[in-house]
């Protein structure tokens, strides 16, 4: 079942019109989100997240759509499927039919789609540059928008090329991310990761990530400029998202990585995602 505004409906039977801005212009957001049958895992960040990017996207906010009412309504969708230890949601927003570049309204309509999640973590894992196209620096770029052709084109590269993923670069040539989630390098005992001016997600397990190493004195973390030269010389990489967490990188180039800091921090993660409320 699908959940349109709070309606659920049979997938074959929810149709979008040929106005809808999403389709016809990227004029939409959505977050996707890891849960149980009945929590909806790091909920608060990916809500804030989400109230953030439409008040930059200059979407109005309904009243209705408060922490709670959003919740209730993935655990509600989520209810309409067969039991699973975790799924997969995706909730979509997008401004509502009619217009063209202006649109008639900022009002919005939602949309979640619930699947299985049966993702596995890799033991090897291998990442290449994409260099075709730049994902440009700016607080753009860090909005999860329906816009994701430069992250469709890299998964496209990756897979002609028998890797597992891809990273992008930006406009000066510096690492942003990779196709589906942060890039973390670690060398002796310092942590960098694109800062968000280099135009990567604001993604919800690389705050965790930070925090985490916040909080470990054997090692600092630094959001910072990388270029592809320093992914090279790394001891380890790893990449997150809201959906595998963490996952160790083993291959870049002709470079193999060690996995144990990528491990413990995979486990951190682990953990936090049953225990925090």
């Amino acid at each position: 079942m699908l959940n349109f505004n709070g309606d659920l409906l049979v997938e074959e039977n929810f149709q979008l019109s040929s106005k809808n801005r999403g389709f016809k212009y990227g004029d939409a957001l959505f977050e996707t989100i890891k849960t149980t049958k009945t929590k909806v895992i790091f909920w608060e960040d990916h809500y804030f997240r989400l109230m953030s990017s439409m008040r930059m996207l200059r979407m109005k906010i309904p009243l209705k759509f408060t922490l709670e009412y959003l919740e209730q309504e993935i655990l509600k969708t989520i209810s309409t499927h067969n039991d699973a230890t975790f799924y997969r949601v995706r909730l979509n927003i997008y401004r509502k039919d009619g217009g063209f570049y202006t649109p008639i309204t900022n009002e919005v309509d939602f949309l979640i789609e619930v699947s299985t999640l049966n993702y596995q973590t890799k033991s090897d894992y291998s990442i290449d540059l994409f260099k075709d196209f730049y994902n440009y620096s700016g607080l753009l770029s860090t909005v999860k928008t329906t816009n994701r052709m430069l992250n469709t084109l890299a998964s496209i590269y990756a897979k002609e090329n028998g890797l597992d993923n891809c990273v992008l670069i930006n406009e000066n040539k510096g690492v942003v991310e990779v196709a589906n989630g942060n890039i973390f390098i670690l060398t002796g005992n310092v942590i960098k990761t694109p800062a968000l001016t280099e135009g990567c997600i604001k993604g919800i397990i690389r705050k965790k990530v930070i925090e985490i190493i916040l909080k470990n004195s054997d090692y600092s973390i630094e959001e910072t400029t990388i270029s592809p030269f320093e992914i090279q010389k790394a001891d380890e990489v790893f990449i997150t998202n809201a959906i595998i967490g963490v996952q160790p990188v083993t291959n870049y180039k002709k470079k193999i990585f060690g996995t144990y800091f990528s491990e413990k921090i995979q486990k951190s993660i682990q953990i936090l995602e049953i225990t925090t409320i």
